[in-house]
């Protein structure tokens, strides 16, 4: 018999939204129509636990009353069903049954139960076998899941097989070459042959003996092209131009570059041409020009570093800002959730491993079209819609968890990036100079493994991005790709921002490719490294694999060892695992043992040689003049319908459905959002934030801008790369940036090489343009990443160099892009070209420099930059935010409206001001009250326009979730009871609720659990209204830790007067739904009998918002005031109609003054804050809202832009019922709502308009004054 049991969760028909979304797809995506109802239901197996903690974790973990349907063992379907269930392969991480785990610890923590969690498909209708097949293909990604039966298994306990003694190749130093070109051929190696020889040479005459398996896949991994960039140093040996219209300008570079070469190395031997050369060229040479004096110089390279002077209280202090850029276009490709998810995990890791906390990411992303049919997928390939949205669910479910604001988002189409994906995370982090310690490792430090577990995730992942991609390869490359796990990084963010720590921290380095090879080999010459006190997820691996494998959320520190006892304490402060694993050694050698037996041990002089010299030839193609698309648009037969045609240009129309998946507000330093104006319309082109000063308040603030276009460097990547720096910059001075104190860093992703020089052609003639761009701008780029694979089968990648512009700046330079007011003039700002087609550096800088004076001087109140789709798609961006019209002047040519001015500027200018301009300028138009824009006898309605732009990728990123609401007949506040009265559809309460204890100043306690991330934001605003406040992480990774957290919570509750439930993911809002790990914890008897005493003894507070919200509502604390769980008619919140998480400001207005907190807010008064969640929907049945209603308990409804509260989801994002976004328990001292009030400061969300302050916090501490 078997003692696993069994458990499947529906969501009721109601809330079913993947159910709906799956059957939608199934219907209009696969075109199968016969398909009546699809169900969806998570599986749980579960082991090793007693009856009481599985019945508890029925009701609390696995399911949610008032959402969920549970069947023990088995459910019910219909006759004719079809059923099959996914689950992840062996090793793949499984945050849903890891969470699950971790929540049923709560109920007992010293309960060591397995579950293994799996989803079960039910498809009713009548369907073909090979109709249910293309469904599973549809549902399952072999990369990371498989199918697995419906029989129960007899037990979850794995025993993993004893691994092997790590293999020794006998024979191979004395191996004769056909020999040893067979083994080559049988290892799948990224290494060439000519390496592999090089090994060979290096065990005959230096070990003198064999190596080991782990000693090939080490250097394997040592050497691919991921981790010592093998194809940009191949040196390229001889050089040649073809004959062509634009030959002038790339070989003139081309003969700088030499001579730059010349002058910087003086004829040194051991220098040659190399892309990588090229690639950094311009940066050494103006570095010894002295154009680079605000670098940080160091011997850890972990992300471009710039020392700058921040103000923190009016006082100036030296900060570092990093930022770094990184890409996961192979893993992406492959498995887009998890690949996307570790490109930003990646990101952040770097400028974190550098000890700076990173606030603020961009996106940008490169695929073919994903409004094609599946039927046009390529065979061996995923279909490009399913890539794109499991990508951005992947990239922003990460970014949510650790609390990562994303400023910017944009997705480039190209039908070649069909070949392979194009995945680009690009992050800022900023830390005190005084906080980063810089020094070398000596013999006798030790190295610190801290955060997550090793296990086969990622192994393989470095050589893998390097290696050829086949249709046959995609299958075997699984275990490449490695899973993320963000509540373990934000961990390590939290320790790293501690300066206590990071003041005995001599150097780190993260685990990017590699693994512990990698990662721990490259922090000091000699190591000697113990694999066995490495943790492992599981058992049964093996020495090579615990060498390699790149599973993510780890970071190797040195520090000495008289600092040991201190780190491990810190790491243990905040709930990670940190284990000692190496220590540095005099010898400079490598040296790995597994098992008490050396199976690596390389001198790193070898190592360093980083494989054979490669060698090649290039030959440069150069671009013919008539395939330019940079030329003027021809005649325009119909104006009105070219305008419309352009807005939905793939490249030109609303991605709003996609950047409203990730959070932009948290940290709440975003000055500027995504969209704005009062409509949140129009795209911003750059992320603004201010610099995250822990403590304090500051006006310095960083930007950051992308350029590229691929239509541009398909023509001519020596083109391509000018504009991508001149696009950034022209972005960097469109939001009030200087332009000359901007840095670059660059994103190289291009076609395999092959020994072919016209392959070549490629990525020098982009590297030629970027140095030349960089020179002329006397500005250089210090950092970058290069993907060297982009082909697949015979499909090669646009050639793509990204410019990424990063510049610091003031609050009061900050100018967006939104046009404001009626009867101001447009006027653009063109940059002066030559014959070749290229920018006139010099004439560039002075408009650059002037229209910066102007700004300065408050002359232009908004600026936008034109791209490839002209100066049309640029107006009608500016004028949507705000819905104002434009009025187009009838001498502007019409062809120059959609001519590809790429990287002009159009600025808005009040028009008393037109003349005082410094700009060289052209008026072509003037803003109007009427929403229209009108071209000569052209009139275009604002909603016209939206429509045409909102529509070319509603089917792929939904901006309406087209669910059925319910009726909207009662949305106002219409009856009252006893204690109240209504008045203009607000409860009017006649007496509120007065403290009996009063305090100076009260204590407020925060905690924080794994997957919290509104924790610093909410400490914040209580400190800036002035309280008192006590933070405390619940450390959960051994009984012990847990029975200590519960009595640390029980002390600090005891100690406060309010507690406030931060926001975040607890657990990833696992398993399956939001605040699981909150209500668990607090279902303890101590910890719920000290919330008690707080709220009935000492008449103190509680306050949730967004997952703190969440937790009230699950633990009963709003709407009935007390913990006493849910019911199943228990008002909650649950998935979002649109099924998706959604990040925007929204527009909320106060319907009750009962509760304490609202006190400082004015009563129907509308307040917009920004909105971040996946499960904000709040439901109940009518009696609870009659109920609530009549209480005065409903704190804030959603309204639309005249006050009134709607169920239109433009206003109310998550289709809650009555619009309710707050409420309050029936005294109205607990108040949960989803909009983050606390996130909001002095110049955030600039370009949003209204009232941002409800003075919650301040009430709160008020009350007991």
């Amino acid at each position: 018999m078997s003692n696993v049991r069994r458990v499947y969760v529906e969501k009721k028909p109601a809330f079913a939204v993947q159910a709906k979304e799956l059957k939608h797809e199934v219907s209009s995506y696969l075109g199968i129509k016969s398909v009546t109802a699809v169900r969806v239901l998570i599986r749980y197996d579960v082991e090793n636990i007693s009856d009481e903690v599985f019945d508890k974790a029925c009701k609390t973990v696995f399911a949610e009353p008032p959402v969920d349907d549970l069947y023990l063992e088995n459910f019910e379907a219909a006759e004719g069903s079809r059923i099959f269930s996914v689950e992840f392969l062996p090793g793949q991480f499984d945050q849903r049954a890891d969470s699950a785990v971790q929540c049923v610890q709560f109920l007992d923590e010293n309960a060591q139960p397995i579950i293994r969690s799996a989803t079960t498909y039910v498809i009713e209708g009548t369907i073909s076998d090979e109709e249910f097949d293309a469904i599973k293909h549809h549902c399952i990604n072999p990369v990371d899941s498989r199918e697995t039966g419906l029989q129960k298994p007899e037990t979850l306990v794995t025993v993993f097989p004893e691994p092997e003694d790590v293999k020794i190749f006998d024979g191979f130093k004395e191996m004769p070459e056909a020999e040893l070109k067979e083994l080559y051929d049988s290892l799948n190696l990224a290494m060439t042959f000519k390496d592999f020889q090089h090994i060979q040479h290096y065990f005959k005459e230096e070990e003198k003996r064999d190596p080991s398996m782990t000693e090939i896949r080490v250097l394997d991994t040592y050497w691919s092209d991921h981790c010592r960039h093998t194809t940009f140093s191949t040196e390229l040996t001889d050089v040649k131009f073809d004959e062509g219209d634009y030959k002038a300008p790339i070989v003139d570079t081309y003969k700088k570059y030499l001579a730059d070469r010349e002058e910087l190395y003086k004829g040194r031997k051991d220098k040659f041409v190399c892309l990588m050369d090229l690639a950094l060229m311009a940066m050494k040479k103006l570095k010894a020009e002295g154009k680079l004096a605000d670098q940080e110089e160091s011997d850890e390279i972990n992300a471009c570093s710039i020392v700058v002077p921040v103000d923190v209280d009016g006082k100036e202090e030296e900060w570092l800002i990093n930022f770094k850029n990184e890409t996961h276009n192979h893993p992406t490709e492959i498995e887009p959730f998890g690949g996307a998810a570790t490109c930003l995990g990646g990101a952040i890791r770097d400028p974190l491993s550098g000890r700076t906390y990173v606030y603020q990411a961009m996106r940008v992303t490169g695929a073919a079209d994903p409004t094609v049919s599946v039927k046009e997928t390529l065979k061996g390939k995923l279909p490009q819609k399913k890539l794109v949205r499991s990508a951005a669910h992947g990239y922003s479910s990460y970014g949510n968890q650790i609390g990562l604001a994303t400023g910017y988002v944009k997705e480039v189409y190209h039908p070649n990036y069909v070949a392979k994906r194009m995945e680009i995370g690009a992050v800022m982090g900023a830390a005190p100079r005084r906080a980063v310690i810089r020094e070398n490792s000596d013999p006798g430090d030790i190295i610190i493994l801290l955060g997550g577990r090793t296990g086969r995730d990622g192994i393989g992942g470095a050589t893998g991005s390097s290696k050829v991609h086949t249709e046959a390869s995609i299958e075997v490359c699984g275990a490449e790709v490695q899973k993320g796990n963000a509540p373990t990084e934000r961990k390590i963010q939290r320790m790293f921002r501690r300066e206590e720590v990071s003041h005995i921290i001599k150097k780190c380095n993260d685990f990017g490719a590699g693994g512990v090879s990698v990662a721990i080999g490259e922090l000091a010459p000699g190591l000697q490294i113990d694999l066995d006190k490495v943790p492992k997820k599981y058992a049964g691996l093996d020495g090579t694999e615990i060498a390699i494998s790149e599973s993510q959320e780890r970071m190797a520190v040195v520090i000495d060892p008289k600092d040991r006892e201190q780190f491990l304490k810190y790491a243990a402060e905040e709930n990670l695992e940190a284990t000692e694993v190496a220590v540095v050694t005099e010898d400079p050698r490598l040296v790995l043992s597994w098992r008490g037996k050396e199976i690596v041990n390389i001198s790193r002089a070898f190592l360093d040689t980083n494989g054979a010299h490669q060698e090649n030839d290039v030959f440069v193609e150069i671009p013919k003049a008539e395939d330019t698309p940079l030329k003027r648009s021809g005649d325009i037969a119909d104006v009105k319908e070219k305008w419309l045609s352009t807005l939905s240009d793939l490249n030109a129309c609303s991605q709003k459905g996609l950047v409203e998946m990730f959070d932009s507000s948290i940290g709440a330093a975003s000055v500027l959002m995504p969209y704005g104006g009062k409509y949140q319309l129009t795209e911003t082109q750059a992320m603004v934030a201010k610099v995250p000063v822990p403590d304090g308040k500051t006006n310095t603030v960083t930007m950051m801008s992308y350029g590229f276009d691929p239509y541009v460097s398909s023509w001519s990547p020596y083109h391509g790369a000018v504009y991508a720096v001149t696009e950034s910059l022209s972005r960097i001075v469109a939001v009030g940036g200087d332009y000359s104190k901007v840095r670059f860093t660059f994103q190289e992703y291009f076609r395999r090489m092959t020994e072919d020089p016209h392959r070549w052609s490629q990525p020098f003639a982009a590297l030629l343009g970027a140095y030349d761009a960089q020179m002329g701008y006397g500005l250089p780029s210090i950092g970058g990443k290069d993907s060297m694979s982009g082909t697949f089968n015979h499909i090669d990648v646009p050639p793509t160099l990204v410019s990424f512009a990063v510049d610091v700046a003031k609050l009061k330079d900050v100018v967006s892009p939104e046009l404001k007011n009626t009867g101001d003039k447009l006027v653009w700002i063109h940059l002066p070209v030559d014959a070749h087609l290229l920018p006139e550096y010099e004439g560039v800088m002075e408009t650059y420099r002037k229209l910066h004076e102007d700004m300065q001087n408050g002359r232009v109140k908004a600026a936008y930059v034109v791209d490839r789709q002209g100066i049309a798609a640029a107006v009608s961006k500016m004028a949507f935010g705000n819905a104002l019209g434009v009025t187009i002047e009838h001498n502007v040519d019409e062809r120059d409206l959609f001519t590809p001015y790429i990287a002009d500027l159009i600025c808005e200018v009040p028009a008393e001001k037109v003349g005082e301009l410094a700009s060289t300028y052209t008026v072509i138009g003037e803003v109007t009250d009427k929403p229209v824009l009108s071209y000569k006898d052209t009139e275009i309605t604002i909603r016209e326009a939206v429509s045409a732009w909102n529509k070319p990728l509603e089917k792929v990123f939904k901006t309406v979730s087209g669910a059925e609401l319910p009726d909207v007949d009662a949305l106002n506040v219409a009856a009252a009871d006893e204690n109240g009265i209504v008045a203009d559809s607000c409860y009017q309460a006649k007496n509120i609720h007065v403290c009996s204890h009063k305090l100076a100043q009260p204590t407020v306690f925060i905690p924080v659990f794994p997957g919290t991330n509104c924790e610093y934001d909410s400490t914040r605003a209580f400190e800036r209204a002035g309280a008192k406040v006590i933070t405390q992480v619940f450390s959960n990774l051994s009984a012990e830790d847990i029975r200590g957290s519960v009595d640390a919570f029980e002390k600090a509750i005891n100690q406060a007067q309010i507690i406030m439930f931060p926001g975040g993911f607890s657990a990833g809002d696992e398993p399956d739904g939001s605040a699981k790990f909150f209500a668990t914890a607090f279902q303890n008897a101590k910890i719920k009998e000290a919330v008690t005493k707080l709220l009935n003894e000492r008449d103190g507070l509680a306050l949730g918002i967004c997952n703190g919200f969440q937790a009230l509502i699950k633990l009963g604390l709003v709407p009935y005031g007390e913990i006493l769980g849910q019911t199943e008619d228990s008002p909650t919140l649950t998935f979002n109609t649109i099924g998706r998480h959604i990040s925007k400001m929204v527009y909320t207005k106060v319907v009750t003054n009962k509760s304490p907190w609202l006190a400082g807010a004015e009563l129907g008064g509308v307040y917009t804050n920004p909105a971040s969640h996946g499960e904000g929907r709040f439901v109940a049945n009518d009696e609870w809202l009659k109920k609530l209603a009549a209480n005065g308990q409903i704190a804030t409804q959603y309204v639309d832009e005249n006050g009134n509260a709607t169920m239109d989801e433009f206003w109310n994002p998550n289709g809650s019922y009555m619009a309710i976004e707050g409420i309050t328990s029936p005294d109205g001292r607990i108040l949960g709502k989803m909009a983050h009030s606390e996130r909001r400061g002095e110049a955030v969300a600039m370009n949003i308009y209204g009232q941002q302050d409800m003075k919650i916090f301040e009430s709160g501490v008020k009350y007991f004054k």
